[in-house]
């Protein structure tokens, strides 16, 4: 898949170019083992994750009766926050964006994971210079991120019909509609190949069959 056609490439972060699936599956594993609930495989996981991330924790067995989404969630970001650094870029993804800035085309990072810490977690892996803009959300409950990446293409002053937002859940694939964007998915994150499938818009197996230059 070419991107030589735009002129601003919009990423999401977790799972997309971070890949962290692995560990937010561990980390979830362990909340479900403290409840005595079951676990979930790679398989469940991938056809169960969802945002806003409130309704995930109630389909695999969280029941807000006894507990408020709140502690839940911050149970996990603390523990996440405490491993992340376990993680790595996805294969390819930093050659990827340093291909991307040297063809002239912008590129952005519009993520559900809180902004200060994003920020900081980009400049850890050394990436952040490669983006012109970077937006997360206000807070670690992952609720969306429509309204960020509407403020983006504002701030920002980019054609939509000459942006892509590429990502790795059906939750992308809604956002590149709300903001009238073209869409890549890719399914090496949080979400099955069958159900990127069932969004409409062209997939790609990974970060290298994305193609930069003439």
């Amino acid at each position: 898949m070419k991107l030589s056609k735009y002129r601003h490439l919009i990423w999401d972060w977790n799972g997309t170019l971070l890949d962290d699936a692995w560990l937010c599956r561990e980390i979830m594993n362990g909340q479900l083992r403290k409840r005595g609930l079951p676990v979930i495989s790679r398989e469940r996981y991938e056809t169960v994750f969802d945002f806003p991330v409130e309704r995930y924790y109630r389909t695999v067995g969280f029941d807000w009766a006894k507990e408020s989404f709140a502690e839940a969630g911050t149970e996990f970001i603390l523990e996440y926050e405490k491993r992340k650094k376990e993680c790595r870029l996805q294969a390819g993804a930093k050659a990827l964006l340093q291909r991307v800035e040297q063809e002239g085309i912008s590129q952005a990072v519009l993520s559900a994971y809180a902004h200060p810490t994003l920020v900081a977690f980009l400049g850890h892996f050394g990436v952040q210079g490669y983006f012109r803009s970077v937006a997360g959300n206000r807070d670690h409950y992952a609720a969306g991120k429509v309204e960020q990446g509407l403020e983006m293409l504002k701030e920002l002053h980019v054609r939509p019909q000459e942006t892509v937002l590429i990502g790795d859940t059906t939750h992308d694939a809604e956002v590149a509609r709300a903001m009238g964007v073209d869409c890549l998915l890719i399914p090496c994150g949080h979400n099955s190949r069958e159900r990127l499938e069932r969004c409409g818009f062209p997939l790609v197996a990974g970060l290298g069959d994305l193609l930069v230059g003439s």
